[in-house]
C-alpha cells in the first residue's frame, strides 16, 4: 500500500505477558483478569514508547491523524484506516500507535505502525491490523502519533 512501508508490532510483548500469564497456577495470590490486562496494557505500551524514542526530531500529531471503524477479517484480526494529514511544508513520515479496546474501555492490543514519505499538504494512509484475533466489538483509537 502506497505510504505504508513498514508496519512495527508490539506482538512479541504482547505473547510474553500473555503466555506468561497463561501459565500461572490457580490458588492464592492468582491474579485477577484486570490485573493482567493492567499488566499487558503497560507493556505494550513501554514497547510503544520504546519504539517512539528511536525517532528523532519528531512533532507530536495526534491531531492530524484520523481512524476509520474498525473490522474483523475472517481470521478474527482486527484492521483499521489510519489516515495521516501532513501539515508540514515539506514530505514527511508518520509513527502511529494504534489501541484496541472493548467498548468500556478496557485494552485489547496495540500497535504502532509507520505511514512513510507523505508529501506536504497531502494526506497518506496505512493500516493498523491487531496482532492477534479479537473477539467481540473493538474500537481504536490514537494512542500517540509523531511525525518526523
Amino acid at each position: 500500500m502506497a505510504g505504508c512501508r513498514a508496519r512495527w508490532v508490539v506482538a512479541a510483548v504482547l505473547v510474553a505477558v500473555v503466555g506468561a500469564g497463561s501459565v500461572a497456577c490457580g490458588g492464592e495470590g492468582e491474579e485477577e483478569p484486570g490485573a493482567r490486562a493492567s499488566d499487558l496494557w503497560a507493556s505494550a505500551t513501554a514497547e510503544a514508547e520504546r519504539r517512539f524514542d528511536e525517532i528523532r526530531a519528531g512533532v507530536d500529531v495526534n491531531k492530524d491523524v484520523t481512524l476509520g471503524d474498525p473490522v474483523s477479517g475472517r481470521d478474527g484480526r482486527t484492521t483499521v484506516e489510519v489516515r495521516v494529514r501532513n501539515t508540514a511544508d515539506s514530505t514527511k513520515s508518520f509513527a502511529v500507535q494504534v489501541n484496541f479496546t472493548d467498548p468500556d474501555g478496557d485494552f485489547r492490543d496495540a500497535v504502532v505502525l509507520t505511514v512513510a514519505d507523505v508529501p506536504a499538504g497531502e494526506t497518506g494512509t496505512g493500516t493498523a491490523r491487531s496482532t492477534h484475533e479479537l473477539s467481540g466489538e473493538v474500537r481504536a483509537e490514537v494512542g500517540r502519533a509523531v511525525r518526523y
